[in-house]
C-alpha cells in the first residue's frame, strides 16, 4: 500500500453535509452475481454516486457523463470484446454509510468494478474497500487529494483540489509574489490555507492569509485588511450564504479592482453568486460546456443533450471514468491486477484534452482552465481565457511504499 502525505482543500463537490435519502436500492440493469471466465458472459459495472442529497446535481451530472462516455468509448455497442456491460446505479445519498453498504452488496456478488461519487467522505471509505477487496474503483468527481495514491486499486476520473490552487498560481508569476487567502476561519478556509502553502509556497510565494469568523456577516473590516495588505494575488475561498455579501465588500473597498482576485467557478448555478463583482473576478476552473473545444467534448456534448441531460462541471469526470474502464476492460478483461495495469499510465484523449493516468500513484493529468463570467443578458456564461496544461499543474508525485 503507498504511504502519503497529503493537504486537503475543500470544494463544493468534497463537502460532508448533513443529507436524508433512500437507501441504495440497486436500481439499474443488474439481476444476478456476475459469471466470471465466460467470454460471453457480461462485465458487471457497480456506480455508487449521488442520485439524491445535497449533491444530487453534481451526481446526475456525473451520471449523464458516464453513460455518454460508454456510448462513445464502445462505439455504441455497450460491449467490450463481445461481453456487454452491464451497468447498475446505486444512490450514496451523500452518505459514507450508504455507499459502503452498496459496495459490500456488488462486491459480495461478484463485482469487480465499481466507480463514482461525488463526495470525497465517501470516496475515502469506498477506497478502502477496494483495497481490502481487491477490486478496480475509479472514483468520480470528488475532490480530495487523499485518493491520490491511497492505494494500488483506486483511481480517479477528475481532478483533486491540489491542481486547483496549482491553476490559481497560473495567474501571476509565483516566484516572490505576495498571495493571500481570504476565507472562513473554518476547516474549509483552513484546508484551502493549507493547500496554498504546500503548492505556490513551494514555487517561491510568500503566502499569508485573512480568515474570518464562519458567523461573520459584515465584511467591511476584513475586506479592508485585504486592500490594506496590497498582495499580488488573493485567493478567495468561501462557502454558504455569506457570499455574495462577502463579494460585496470586497468589491467595495476596492479590492477588486486592486489586485488579481481568483477563485473557483463552480456549475452553472453558481454563476449569479457573485453580482456586479462577477466582471472583476478570475477564475480558475476544471470545466465549463465548451472550454476544451475538442473534439471528444463535442460527442460527449452532443451525447448528453441528446439524452435529455444538461452538461455542466462535472460530466467530463463520469466520461473519463466510461473511458478508463473500458480501456481497462479491453486490455485486461475481469482481472483485476490486468486491468490496474493497463490504466497506469494511460494516456487517452478525454473531453479536455490530453490525459494521463499517471503509473506511480494514479494522479489524472488534465487541462484545467482559466476562465472570466460575461453578462448573457439578465445572466452570466463562462468565457475561456486560457488553457492550461495538465502538466503545468500536476500535483506533487505522491511517494509509495
Amino acid at each position: 500500500m503507498r504511504s502519503r502525505k497529503f493537504f486537503t482543500l475543500a470544494a463544493a463537490a468534497a463537502t460532508i453535509l448533513a443529507l436524508t435519502a433512500c437507501a441504495p436500492d440497486g436500481s439499474g440493469t443488474g439481476t444476478g452475481a456476475p459469471a466470471g471466465g465466460d467470454d460471453a458472459a457480461p462485465i458487471h459495472i457497480g456506480i455508487v454516486y449521488s442520485e439524491s442529497g445535497a449533491l444530487a446535481a453534481y451526481g446526475k451530472a456525473y451520471k449523464d457523463g458516464f453513460e455518454a462516455g460508454i456510448g462513445y468509448a464502445t462505439d455504441g455497442t455497450r460491449a467490450v470484446n463481445g461481453r456487454p456491460l452491464d451497468i447498475t446505479y446505486h444512490d450514496d445519498a451523500g452518505d459514507p454509510e450508504k455507499a459502503v453498504t452498496a459496495a459490500k452488496d456488488l462486491i459480495g456478488k461478484g463485482y469487480k468494478i465499481l466507480g463514482g461519487t461525488v463526495v470525497s467522505g465517501v470516496a475515502l471509505p469506498l477506497a478502502e474497500q477496494a483495497e481490502q477487496n481487491k477490486v478496480l474503483y475509479v472514483s468520480g468527481p470528488a475532490a480530495v487529494d487523499a485518493i491520490t495514491g491511497i492505494n494500488h486499486y483506486t483511481f480517479r476520473s477528475g481532478r483533486q483540489s491540489l491542481q486547483d490552487v496549482a491553476t490559481a498560481g497560473t495567474f501571476v508569476d509565483t516566484k516572490g509574489a505576495d498571495v493571500l487567502v481570504y476565507a472562513q476561519d473554518n476547516a474549509f478556509g483552513q484546508g484551502n490555507l493549507k493547500a496554498v502553502e504546500a503548492v505556490l509556497g513551494a514555487k517561491g510565494a510568500k503566502v499569508s492569509s485573512v480568515l474570518v469568523p464562519e458567523d461573520a456577516t459584515e465584511f467591511t473590516p476584513s475586506s479592508k485588511k485585504v486592500f490594506d495588505a496590497k498582495a499580488d494575488l488573493v485567493f478567495v475561498a468561501w462557502a454558504g450564504a455569506t457570499s455574495g455579501a462577502m463579494w460585496q465588500g470586497l468589491d467595495q473597498q476596492g479590492v477588486l479592482d486592486s489586485t488579481t482576485v481568483v477563485t473557483g467557478l463552480g456549475d452553472v448555478t453558481t454563476y449569479g453568486a457573485y453580482g456586479d463583482a462577477a466582471e472583476k473576478v478570475s477564475f480558475l476552473n476544471h470545466y465549463f460546456p465548451g472550454a476544451a473545444g475538442t473534439e471528444t467534448e463535442k460527442a460527449m456534448l452532443d451525447a448528453v443533450k441528446a439524452a435529455g441531460g444538461t452538461p455542466d462541471l462535472f460530466t467530463p469526470d463520469g466520461f473519463v471514468a466510461a473511458q478508463m474502464m473500458v480501456h481497462a476492460i479491453t486490455e485486461g478483461g475481469d482481472d483485476v491486477e490486468a486491468m490496474v495495469g493497463a490504466l497506469e499510465g494511460y494516456t487517452f484523449d478525454g473531453p479536455k484534452g490530453p490525459t494521463t493516468v499517471r503509473a506511480s500513484d494514479h494522479a489524472l493529468i488534465q487541462p484545467m482552465y482559466q476562465a472570466k463570467l460575461v453578462k448573457d443578458g439578465d445572466a452570466w456564461t463562462p468565457k475561456l481565457v486560457k488553457k492550461v496544461d495538465g502538466e503545468a499543474v500536476a500535483p506533487a508525485e505522491v511517494a509509495s511504499s
